[in-house]
């Protein structure tokens, strides 16, 4: 597989965008093999309200966060021409095998196998990544509402700096908000695969990650 490529969910903010991104990714698929990741967007931001006002156990918190990804999976697939929602791996490959978008819904892989820490550290990025791994894809993308990994929260400081580059040790003991979770660099140690983080609204920086041609985002290397 050339590549998962994890959807956010922030991305929903802008309606036209997503759809012009889902369709430029249904596109792709016709011409790479790349998987559908979905985030969790406002629905998690919605069970992180619940968390707080009913002092969830993080078992539970960390289920519904992860159905929320299901619904936003099953959004995305109804907006994106040629794609296949799927909670089958195997099936998935499948479908990419035949030019068609596969969008995986990734709840019954981690309630049976549970991978990962019950955390809010583990988001949509986590298990992007350990979906690029069970699948050994050679690259994880993951497209949010912003160019990448910035010095400050651009979104609060507009001097802040575009990082292109970061490694892994470096992120994993960065103590400022990122545009990731902070339980992806440890996902990401040993894995050997290149991770990108990108402003999925210029839909065209994707296809140059899978070209292997610069652009604006932020490599995540080893």
């Amino acid at each position: 597989m050339e590549a998962v490529i994890k959807v956010g969910g922030s991305l929903a903010e802008d309606p036209i965008s997503l759809r012009i991104l889902c369709y430029e990714l249904s596109k792709l698929a016709k011409r790479y093999r790349i998987l559908i990741v979905p985030g969790g967007g406002k629905l998690a931001d919605v069970v992180r309200e619940f968390d707080g006002k009913f002092v969830l156990s993080s078992n539970t918190s960390h289920k519904m966060a992860i159905l929320c990804m299901d619904q936003f999976g099953l959004l995305i697939s109804e907006i994106t021409p040629n794609s296949r929602a799927t909670y089958s791996l195997s099936e998935a490959k499948v479908f990419s095998k035949s030019g068609a978008l596969p969008i995986f819904l990734p709840s019954k892989l981690m309630f049976r196998e549970d991978p990962l820490e019950h955390s809010w550290d583990v988001t949509s990025d986590s298990i992007a990544a350990y979906i690029a791994l069970k699948i050994r894809a050679k690259r994880l993308i993951l497209v949010t509402d912003v160019d990448g990994i910035f010095s400050n929260d651009p979104k609060e400081d507009p001097n802040a700096k575009l990082i292109e580059q970061f490694l892994i040790k470096e992120l994993l003991s960065w103590n400022k908000r990122t545009s990731v979770d902070r339980f992806l660099p440890k996902m990401l140690l040993g894995m050997h695969l290149n991770c990108y983080v990108v402003n999925g609204k210029y839909h065209r920086r994707i296809q140059d990650i899978l070209e292997d041609r610069k652009t604006v985002c932020t490599k995540i290397i080893t």
